[in-house]
């Protein structure tokens, strides 16, 4: 094994996760650093990543009647301080536009770190009447949040999301069209990336600035902290109240609507990686992977049956591609057999075939799981269906051990002395009856660094005679609290 990481230049994750999820994400070409601080090359294997869960979302999205648009990247100051808590949450991390064309500006610009503010400008003009709602508007875009510590993928100034924005006539229906939202993410995350995330609501200290609830996908990540890896909030009338958005009902009364915004990033990409690399590199969902399948062409030295060899690959591809399996043939006769099977590892491509004479004289082609490297032989008359299969088994592989994982970095504690004990002793997920107030939980942050990361779904009717395991104060619920990226 030594060898293998001499030649792919890994760090092992079970020595350094940190380095060697740096230099996985270098070395797979999923990105690279910018000259631009805190900004990332997202390249071409990367992005193919992030296109395969924006295609996946944006069926969802249309099939509810969620319409794509786009709104500018500078949202004057004046705008985004309408909302004076929303302004206060995001001042941290604006970026402002002060001079422009030589000039400076009559007044500054931020950079897009979310829309509300200038969506809901425009909303206000599209909506006069209940037979305008539901509006249902997402966008594909960037948003720029100045982090004063970055990490590829998990934390960038500038990154890529979806942000959808609903207005409705009812809380009731808007609170539904957040739930959707949620449920939208969970799937994504739990059929596609293979992971078992906690979803739930944010504490009041933790929640969108502006919002009345929000609740969240918060991913389990192997050295036990906690990515919170998608949002979705109930707006309430906050934000219609303060932009003036109306609508007149079938009585001819004015109302302010409802509403919920909700989005996912390229962060999910960064979760991804953490969750499911070994020392040996990437190992992708066949769900979301850009090549579920490679197959590898074994050329003998002597060349007598190269061509045949290299036809019937051919040949296998185009099956494989005609059944709608992302598939790519390595037929590059520059690079040893050694050296494209560690290539194709690192990448972390879920199926690797390899065909040679053995197995054209068998009729067979031999496969590697990437899951678990466990050896396969398939026939080639078959092939497709052996393949699905195959797949299948990867991707549920994959769930049912994140799944596991989870269970194996959730405590449950009574006291805050044993809440701090389990904290030094290693980093998990700690489950607590808490009394839910702001000072408590601020306390608990600046004294462990661990945070309110959700009240989980199945949690949240739950009425206990309970004391609040810091403060002793009553408590009826139980939260999760965990370090976060």
């Amino acid at each position: 094994m030594e060898k293998s990481f001499e030649k792919k230049g890994l760090t092992p994750k079970s020595e350094n996760i940190s380095e060697w999820y740096q230099d996985v994400v270098l070395k797979a070409g999923l990105a690279d650093y910018s000259d631009v601080r805190g900004c990332m090359i997202i390249r071409p294997y990367g992005y193919a990543i992030w296109e395969n869960i924006q295609k996946t979302l944006d069926v969802w999205f249309k099939e509810d009647g969620v319409e794509n648009a786009y709104f500018p990247l500078f949202i004057p100051m004046s705008l985004l301080a309408k909302e004076k808590e929303h302004l206060k949450g995001f001042s941290p991390e604006l970026a402002v536009v002060t001079h422009g064309g030589g000039e400076e500006l009559a007044e500054p610009y931020a950079v897009r770190p979310t829309s509300e503010t200038i969506m809901y400008k425009s909303f206000k003009k599209w909506i006069s009447s209940y037979r305008d709602l539901p509006l249902k508007i997402n966008q594909w875009c960037n948003v720029v949040r100045w982090e004063k510590r970055t990490y590829l993928f998990l934390r960038t100034t500038e990154f890529l999301w979806q942000e959808g924005h609903t207005v409705h006539i009812t809380e009731a229906e808007a609170e539904a069209m957040m739930f959707k939202a949620l449920r939208w993410y969970q799937k994504i995350y739990e059929e596609y990336l293979a992971l078992s995330p906690y979803v739930g609501r944010k504490s009041e200290n933790e929640k969108f600035a502006g919002a009345k609830t929000t609740y969240s996908i918060e991913a389990v990540m192997p050295n036990g902290k906690s990515l919170q890896a998608a949002t979705s909030h109930n707006l309430a009338d906050n934000f219609s109240k303060v932009f003036e958005i109306e609508f007149t009902d079938d009585q001819g009364m004015k109302h302010n609507p409802f509403q919920t915004s909700w989005g996912l990033s390229t962060r999910a990409i960064g979760g991804l990686i953490l969750s499911h690399g070994d020392d040996s590199g990437l190992i992708l969902p066949p769900q979301i992977a850009p090549v579920q399948v490679v197959i590898l062409p074994v050329f003998s030295k002597a060349g007598t049956n190269n061509t045949e060899i290299r036809a019937k690959a051919e040949q296998l591809a185009n099956e494989l591609k005609l059944a709608q399996i992302r598939v790519t043939l390595d037929a590059d006769e520059t690079h040893s057999l050694g050296y494209k099977i560690n290539a194709w590892e690192l990448k972390g491509v879920p199926l690797r075939l390899e065909l040679g004479e053995r197995e054209m004289a068998e009729n067979l082609v031999s496969a590697t799981r990437r899951d678990n490297f466990e050896k396969l032989k398939f026939n080639q008359q078959n092939l497709t269906n052996a393949v699905k299969q195959a797949l299948t088994d990867i991707q549920a592989s994959l769930y049912a051990r994140n799944k596991v994982l989870k269970t194996e970095l959730t405590k449950e504690v009574k006291d805050y002395t044993a809440f701090k004990q389990v904290l030094r002793e290693q980093k998990v997920f700690v489950r607590v009856f808490w009394c839910e107030d702001k000072a408590c939980e601020q306390q608990i942050k600046e004294e462990t660094k661990a945070t309110t990361r959700v009240l989980e779904l199945e949690h949240i009717d739950q009425n206990e005679q309970e004391k609040c395991f810091h403060c002793g104060k009553s408590s009826r619920r139980q939260w999760l609290f965990a370090q976060s990226y």
